[in-house]
């Protein structure tokens, strides 16, 4: 198939298209190294560096006759969205919508969108979280995330756009950008391999759902085979809080810093665990590798790039 993976830079985008090219798949990657990097790309794909709001993403869908799009290109940081809700409604639902027309116009028939199972339900009534557990985001991020998804369920039931929107938990793993906001097991990891202070925001016994972003890119790939309108819940559905979080790391990292804490940003839930049954059913998709596996693997990954830069 041909492939267009937006985002395909970054963290999540570009370990879904290491997979989709070891499925033999054709993939071309916009984006627009915002926060992804170059170095990110996988040989074999072919790259556009380029907003998906501009006109040289709708001249590559007249260039290319794309058989599905991935979508990963977002604003992902929620205290970013809290502070500037224009920008990230520009970026992630008119980004999103915008891509969504060009599916229609192009006959793009399969759109795979990542989501998020944290932010669009909000506080939860329930642990772990199902797909039909009361929607309430409490920050802008989330709220445009749900957007895009209803969005998608009328682009698939007017125009027959068979759509499948997958909502991760915290997923984490090598790749992801430790000086961002966002990602609390790279910035803890790559600050402790360099001597330095990791911020806890809050008490450190808010909970959240991590889940490897190796089993991640793995979903994506199996949501090729869904038709009509889907929306599954990736996570592990086992909680950890963020203390918890911390020493594991810190045993791996070899480090007994102790965490400066600071004041909960708002938009940012108490709890977050969700459900991935639905997933399993439908794919056969169950997540394999456990948190501790997962923090040696991304420790050693921090280990190994901070012993390069060093050299």
């Amino acid at each position: 198939m041909r492939i267009l993976v937006t985002g395909g830079a970054g963290f999540i985008g570009s370990h879904v298209c290491d997979t989709l090219l070891e499925g033999g798949h054709k993939v071309w990657i916009v984006d627009d190294l915002s926060t992804g990097f170059e170095e990110n790309i996988p040989v074999g794909a072919t790259f556009v560096q380029t907003d998906i709001r501009s006109l040289e993403t709708a001249r590559l869908f007249n260039e290319v006759a794309f058989d599905a799009v991935f979508h990963l290109a977002a604003q992902a940081d929620v205290r970013k969205s809290v502070r500037d809700p224009i920008n990230d409604l520009s970026i992630n639902v008119e980004g999103s919508l915008r891509l969504l027309e060009l599916c229609r116009r192009k006959n793009v028939n399969r759109f795979i969108f990542s989501s998020s199972g944290g932010a669009i339900y909000g506080e939860q009534d329930v642990f772990p979280a199902a797909e039909d557990h009361p929607q309430r985001p409490v920050s802008p991020y989330g709220v445009a995330k749900l957007a895009v998804e209803r969005y998608m369920f009328f682009y698939y039931n007017e125009f027959g756009i068979n759509s499948t929107a997958l909502r991760y938990a915290n997923v984490y793993g090598p790749r992801q950008n430790p000086f961002g906001e966002a990602g609390v097991v790279a910035i803890f990891t790559s600050k402790m391999l360099v001597g330095g202070t990791p911020i806890i925001w809050g008490d450190g016994y808010q909970t959240r759902d991590y889940v490897y972003v190796e089993d991640v890119a793995r979903v994506n790939r199996l949501a090729l085979t869904l038709d009509g309108f889907t929306v599954l819940n990736i996570g592990t559905g086992i909680e950890t809080d963020v203390n918890t979080l911390f020493s594991s790391i810190g045993e791996l990292a070899r480090c007994k810093v102790h965490p400066q804490y600071k004041p909960q940003a708002s938009g940012e839930q108490r709890r977050s665990c969700i459900d991935s049954t639905l997933a399993e059913q439908l794919l056969g998709w169950r997540p394999e590798v456990k948190l501790d596996l997962g923090l040696s693997k991304t420790v050693d990954y921090f280990r190994t790039l901070h012993a390069d830069v060093t050299k």
